[in-house]
């Protein structure tokens, strides 16, 4: 069985996205007996049970709020997160500069919280493959939990390994046989020679970065090996507007910069690629010391400690509990089990 988004009525076990006065979101997990506490009174969530998506209902006090199921952008950005997310706007061009595709075998790697398998998984659709490759278990149970909440249950099309990239690939893949691989980690240039083999010819490799010193050290590996196209590299900036009535103007702030994006594609075994005349540049050296520049806490970005990611950990996991219950409770309306190819 494939997973599907939930659709209909409101059901026990599904995340909403509640809109009240002022515009403020909460994100809820339907339960008989829950209720959203506010200081604008109580919402008792078996008022929104059995309503249809896009229903407003009042509380207590008698404010009106909004309920919708979220997309997956919304998910994406109030999901339990271990490591940093990829965000929506980087998802988008990652799904279409690696050129994803319905029934592409695809490998990603690391897994993070799994905002970027999602993406994925809907472009491979249900006759594609993805493997998601991730050093640490306590981040692929996140991940595994967010999928599975998101989604409703696990989908067939998708399995997470622990482990290193450059020792599992070859495990699971033989040579030749990946359409797509999507790195998102601190040294991919490490990686690039096994995803050499793993990659059918014409397959790309796209990889996430964070800085320029890193975009700068991945391009010139990929042209190193000989074994690729000329790397293109490119970052995405949304800016949103202000439009009512007349006053149309940009925002005050703006989804900047995020990360960097770099593909490549696989040449067929032998193929010597045409010179490219470029200005010559000063060669770039690279030592073990520079690897301290691209850490998360270098770049910006807060580490997480163990005691929060065992809290995002739990999160998730009740969280995609509750999908579970509500793919039960179809199931059994259905009288059907839960992953019943006939369901």
């Amino acid at each position: 069985m494939t997973a599907q988004r939930p659709s209909g009525p409101f059901r026990e076990g599904d995340r909403v996205q509640l809109t009240g006065p002022k515009g403020r979101m909460h994100t809820v997990t339907l339960r008989a007996d829950g209720e959203l506490h506010t200081h604008h009174g109580v919402l008792r969530h078996r008022d929104l049970i059995g309503l249809p998506d896009g229903s407003v209902v009042a509380n207590s006090s008698g404010h009106e709020y909004l309920a919708l199921r979220p997309l997956l952008r919304d998910f994406v950005m109030s999901m339990p997160r271990g490591a940093a997310i990829v965000y929506p706007k980087d998802a988008a061009q990652i799904v279409t500069q690696a050129d994803i595709f319905p029934g592409a075998t695809v490998v990603e790697a690391g897994v993070g919280s799994g905002a970027l398998s999602l993406s994925l998984l809907r472009a491979i659709g249900p006759t594609g493959r993805l493997v998601s490759f991730e050093r640490r278990e306590d981040f692929a149970e996140v991940a595994t939990a967010n999928v599975e909440t998101f989604l409703g249950e696990l989908p067939e099309s998708w399995r997470v390994v622990v482990g290193d990239l450059q020792e599992a690939l070859p495990a699971e893949f033989g040579a030749g046989t990946v359409d797509r691989v999507v790195l998102d980690m601190l040294a991919p240039w490490e990686c690039i020679d096994v995803v050499a083999d793993a990659l059918a010819p014409g397959g790309v490799v796209l990889c996430y970065v964070a800085t320029a010193t890193q975009l700068s050290r991945v391009a010139e590996y990929v042209r190193g090996t000989g074994l690729f196209t000329e790397p293109e590299a490119s970052e995405t900036m949304v800016r949103g507007w202000h439009v009512e009535g007349l006053a149309v103007r940009p925002d005050h702030r703006m989804v900047a910069h995020t990360g960097f994006l770099i593909t490549a594609r696989r040449l067929a075994p032998g193929a010597i690629p045409p010179d490219v005349k470029r200005r010559a540049a000063k060669k770039a050296t690279y030592g073990d010391e520079d690897v301290e520049l691209w850490t998360p806490g270098a770049v910006g970005d807060r580490e997480i400690t163990d005691k929060n990611l065992r809290k995002r950990v739990r999160e998730a996991q009740r969280a995609a509990g509750g999908a579970r219950l509500a793919a039960s409770r179809d199931a059994d309306a259905e009288g059907t089990e839960p992953g019943d190819p006939s369901a």
